[in-house]
């Protein structure tokens, strides 16, 4: 019998993506090591592993660090396949309305909950100046975004929500009666507006079958939790090998061989690069060989969707 590998998350309570991750575990009962974060940089330890990308979640298997919760989700159904996050025949349908969900619909919730009164939520408890550096970080990892008003998000929120609705009329879920993977992404970012700011979530109210469905996701709950540090985990890489890539098709769209040094960078929000030998492209991932002076040498992967991939420039 095989022994299951251990899930190590790296993630912080309030991140709306991880939120995404940690119910997603709870769904498939796969047992996970939790490593809280820094909400803002510096992260050293994220870094350590994944040599520069920083946002969150992160999942670390031995000496593979996957980056991107799409392509988290895509490793959990791996790692245990029922139940599955892609059911037939919807699962093409699936992906494209949690991509929805992952952008559109997180980056509207989001300008809708950073107003004023959602900002004033968030970091009441906090030391003065927290609110002023959640800010600038997020203004760096953005750049060149360009984000909606909170008045503009409001209204297509409030569409968005009777969208959802609507397709809860029949079913209990999105897609049908067991969540599948755009439950989850279209969860997370309501559930920050409805437990992060509820101040605002009034909005929630005029759907009463979304609220319904957000009770059932969030009665998946997260499963089997240990605390572990960023030291254990950065020593768990170090003491691994890289799990062996098996010989999936090479797609090649830049030119670019295996084996050449390159630069892997978010398209949007998150641009911080990460480099790398290029051990793999396939039509689903990329995955690139760094070795740390701390985790050793690591295998960091990334989806293709969302991601650019260039050849590093010589000093």
């Amino acid at each position: 019998m095989t022994t299951p590998p251990t899930l190590i998350l790296h993630h912080y309570p309030t991140s709306p993506f991880a939120e995404k991750v940690r119910l997603m575990l709870g769904y498939k009962n796969i047992p996970w090591k939790s490593v809280v974060i820094p909400m803002i940089n510096p992260k050293p330890d994220v870094v350590a592993l994944t040599g520069g990308y920083r946002k969150t979640p992160v999942l670390q298997i031995g000496a593979d660090i996957y980056c991107d919760t799409a392509l988290i989700a895509d490793v959990l159904e791996h790692v245990e396949h029922l139940p599955t996050l892609y059911p037939e025949p919807s699962k093409g349908m699936a992906r494209i309305l949690a991509q929805w969900a992952d952008t559109t619909l997180f980056w509207t919730s989001m300008a809708f909950n950073m107003q004023p009164r959602g900002l004033a939520q968030i970091f009441a408890n906090a030391p003065p100046d927290a609110a002023k550096a959640f800010a600038e970080d997020r203004k760096a990892m953005s750049a060149g975004m360009t984000r909606q008003r909170p008045q503009d998000a409001a209204a297509a929120y409030k569409s968005y929500l009777r969208r959802l609705s609507d397709m809860l009329d029949d079913r209990s879920f999105v897609l049908g009666d067991m969540p599948c993977i755009a439950d989850f992404a279209m969860y997370h970012p309501l559930w920050f507006t409805r437990v992060r700011t509820s101040v605002l979530a009034d909005i929630l109210n005029a759907t009463p079958a979304v609220l319904e469905w957000m009770d059932r996701m969030a009665a998946i709950g997260h499963g089997s939790m240990e605390k572990f540090s960023a030291a254990e985990a950065i020593a768990v890489a170090a003491a691994s090998t890289p799990a062996v890539l098996h010989d999936d098709v090479v797609q090649d769209e830049h030119g670019i061989a295996l084996g050449s040094e390159v630069v892997i960078n978010a398209e949007s929000f998150g641009l911080e690069p990460t480099q790398g030998e290029l051990v793999a492209a396939t039509r689903m991932h990329y995955t690139l060989r760094r070795t740390d002076e701390r985790a050793g040498r690591v295998h960091v992967h990334f989806p293709r969707i969302g991601y650019s991939l260039k050849p590093a420039v010589s000093a």
